[in-house]
């Protein structure tokens, strides 16, 4: 309707872009990703094209701890080998006993603005799913599609590696 009047909407009046996506880990228990997924400051160990992912300040683990991450791929990265995407990461609140944690970016070159994101571990019956819910002010140059294709291609392969890494352990 303001588009229609001839009025602009500014950015910071358009609403967040939420999405989700979701991962079945068929032959995983949620007791053996949950400490994958708690280890904060490990993720490189499963995201995948993350180079790095280090302590900025804190424990892993407990709220309020950052780390920084550099190295990833992006679908909007127009093949730019120069560019290294970074984020630096704030864990917001963590619940062991409901395998859920929240965290936001809170500083980075990807233009993520108000980024917060709930990852959680879910038991069932035969395994687990991993469950990851995110929202974040619309990105310049990206689509929605483009937020969600990285996200559940990312928790596609974190999923693989988990399972892979529990089958050699199993």
């Amino acid at each position: 309707l303001m588009e229609s009047l001839g009025l602009q909407v500014s950015p910071e009046h358009q609403p967040k872009w939420e999405g989700k996506a979701r991962e079945e880990l068929s032959s995983t228990p949620a007791e053996q990703v949950w400490p994958l997924l708690q280890d904060f400051f490990g993720l490189n160990k499963w995201f995948p094209t993350l180079a790095t992912c280090l302590p900025v300040e804190g424990i892993s683990g407990q709220p309020g701890c950052v780390r920084y991450c550099a190295g990833f791929k992006t679908p909007v990265d127009n093949n730019n080998e120069e560019t290294v995407n970074w984020t630096k990461q704030k864990l917001l609140s963590i619940d062991p006993s409901d395998m859920t944690f929240s965290y936001s970016i809170i500083d980075g070159n990807v233009g993520f603005k108000g980024y917060i994101s709930t990852v959680k571990v879910v038991p069932k019956e035969d395994g687990c799913s991993i469950e990851w819910k995110y929202e974040v002010e619309p990105v310049q140059g990206w689509r929605l599609e483009d937020l969600d294709t990285f996200i559940s291609s990312g928790l596609q392969v974190m999923a693989k590696r988990m399972e892979e890494a529990y089958s050699v352990q199993a």
